[in-house]
């Protein structure tokens, strides 16, 4: 190979060498970061916690019949309003077999006692007329006609109920579903020809109508165990519906559950809370809603973002990172105060003045440098 070629290839490579040593020399003497800063400033932070929930009537009224038998009318819909009163729907009442058979027996056994009484009766009164019996004897033997006719007048009722639903077609038949309460129909689960089952003592029935007043509503929610703690009875609400934007309704807190509930491995407590309804609004049973509880508030305080803080690896107290020079810091010990997850109150440590770095703020690489 011509030596010119080797020296211009020497050349070459301490030229490359130096050119990647100066370039090295030039990244390390650069800063290794550069940060942003901000200053504290002042801010109004509230402290407040949110419960998910809905809003649901005060109370709700389940109509339920006293008799077993088909849906024969409905008479109103949902959303209908009504009064204490008010007809809502009919039963046509299907009889059971056995009871109908024994409602006759007992019809006819009432009758047959009644026969023999009146016989009694008849006989006796000639004699009380004579003046052979007592008083006493005749009174007796009247008392048990009587009541032989009642227990007749009874016998024939019964039958009539077991077999129409009703005893002589009377206006507050069972056979007729009205309204309890005053309110709205909230809900009509039932259909014409659907059977029903009355209302006892081993069975809750068949809900024919579901009434509620509207204009007393309540909040219904829930609250984490980490929270439920700091909340009072007569705390206010803010509420505020998924339905309707941009307005808050007011509202009392009025119970907290005394007994927590696990869902998703959080434990939750129910709160309740009345709300003050105003006429511009129509608020319907079971709208989600949100509910915002403060817990306490401070105007014009000193504060920084929380994202700022860092905190002590042994200590865990928090302390932020002020800027005394070109890319210098040194380390600030503070005391903190409320916070609303996004601002903190600063009570010491740093004033309005001092520039707290940022963390995760770097200096983009030029390109000639990447």
């Amino acid at each position: 190979m011509n030596k010119y070629v080797k020296y211009g290839l020497l050349v070459v490579v301490a030229l490359g060498a130096f050119y990647a040593i100066a370039r090295v020399l030039k990244t390390n003497s650069k800063p290794a970061e550069l940060y942003e800063t901000e200053k504290p400033s002042k801010q109004t932070i509230v402290n407040r916690v949110v419960a998910t929930g809905k809003v649901i009537p005060k109370e709700e009224v389940d109509i339920k019949p006293q008799i077993s038998g088909i849906i024969d009318k409905i008479y109103l819909e949902e959303g209908a309003k009504v009064n204490a009163g008010d007809l809502i729907a009919v039963i046509k009442v299907v009889p059971n077999e056995q009871s109908l058979n024994q409602a006759q027996g007992r019809v006819r056994n009432a009758e047959i006692a009644l026969g023999n009484a009146e016989i009694e009766y008849n006989r006796n009164k000639t004699l009380f007329d004579r003046g052979v019996i007592s008083n006493q004897q005749f009174n007796d033997i009247q008392t048990t006609y009587e009541q032989a006719k009642q227990e007749v007048e009874n016998a024939r009722a019964d039958y009539q109920i077991i077999r129409r639903g009703s005893a002589g077609g009377s206006s507050s038949a069972n056979t007729n579903i009205r309204a309890t309460v005053t309110g709205t129909i909230l809900e009509i689960p039932v259909e014409e020809g659907d059977q029903v089952i009355q209302s006892n003592n081993f069975n809750d029935g068949t809900t024919i109508a579901t009434i509620a007043d509207l204009g007393q509503m309540i909040f219904e929610g829930q609250v984490d165990e980490a929270e439920v703690g700091k909340l009072e009875i007569g705390m206010p609400l803010k509420i505020t519906l998924g339905a309707i934007q941009d307005q808050e309704f007011e509202a009392d807190l009025q119970f907290i559950a005394p007994k927590g509930v696990e869902e998703e491995g959080a434990v939750q407590f129910r709160i309740e809370g009345s709300v003050s309804l105003d006429s511009a609004h129509f608020i319907r049973a079971g709208y989600s809603a949100n509910a915002s509880l403060v817990l306490s508030q401070k105007d014009s305080v000193l504060a920084v973002k929380e994202a700022w803080l860092q905190f002590d690896n042994e200590t865990e107290k928090p302390y932020v990172e002020v800027k005394t020079g070109e890319n210098e810091y040194e380390r600030r010990d503070i005391e903190t105060g409320i916070s609303d997850g996004i601002f903190v109150e600063v009570l010491s440590g740093v004033t309005e003045e001092d520039e707290i770095k940022i963390w995760n703020k770097t200096e983009p690489m030029s390109s000639d440098e990447s």
